[in-house]
């Protein structure tokens, strides 16, 4: 990430000199030499920085950090640190079973084939109404969360394979004809966060 922004500052530094070249000395365009430095000035360069600022934002929105920057999605992190097992996001959470520098973005993301593509246009609509547009009373799910999701991890796994009531079943929740949260549906639970003790990393 700091390789990607020092890169694009490099490049908005390079056009800015190029173009201060350029507007001082126009007569330099004249010269097939002169074009090709306005052309890297005004268009190549500035294009570059785009692409290259674009990318560097985008990975950033992956991350958990910008996922609960906004003040209504803190409840939301703080179920992430609640100390109970069966709260689905904090046993993933505090057992690594995700990254957790992208635990919203890597349980939240479609995996189906633009499921980043998706997830990304959303993440956009969730900017425009966290900044302009009117903050919905209740935070839900655009669609039913699919065991597709779950199994994109746990499928194949010793833990989930083996695990008690798993056995017989594991041709149902990947057919989606018994939905993996009937049983852990301890998700967030951000009305209830209070009732429950909160974990702190690296007590004894």
């Amino acid at each position: 990430m700091a390789g990607m922004a020092l890169a694009v500052t490099a490049l908005i530094v390079l056009a800015i000199a190029l173009i201060a070249v350029v507007a001082l000395r126009p007569n330099l365009t004249a010269a097939r030499g002169g074009k090709v430095l306005a052309f890297l000035a005004f268009f190549l360069l500035p294009v570059l920085g785009t692409v290259f600022a674009l990318e560097a934002h985008l990975d950033r929105s992956k991350s958990t950090e910008f996922c609960l920057s906004c003040h209504v999605m803190e409840p939301y992190g703080k179920s992430l640190r609640i100390d109970s097992a069966d709260f689905v996001p904090a046993a993933h959470f505090q057992n690594r079973r995700i990254p957790r520098d992208q635990a919203c973005y890597t349980c939240h993301t479609n995996y189906a084939m633009f499921g980043g593509f998706k997830s990304k246009i959303r993440g956009l609509r969730h900017l425009y109404i966290n900044y302009i547009g009117t903050m919905p009373k209740k935070i839900e799910l655009y669609e039913p969360f699919l065991n597709r999701e779950c199994l994109h991890c746990h499928a194949g796994a010793r833990g989930y394979v083996e695990s008690e009531g798993h056995e017989d079943q594991l041709e149902d929740f990947a057919a989606e004809k018994t939905s993996c949260i009937e049983c852990h549906s301890d998700v967030h639970d951000v009305a209830n966060l209070a009732k429950h003790a909160v974990w702190k990393e690296g007590k004894p």
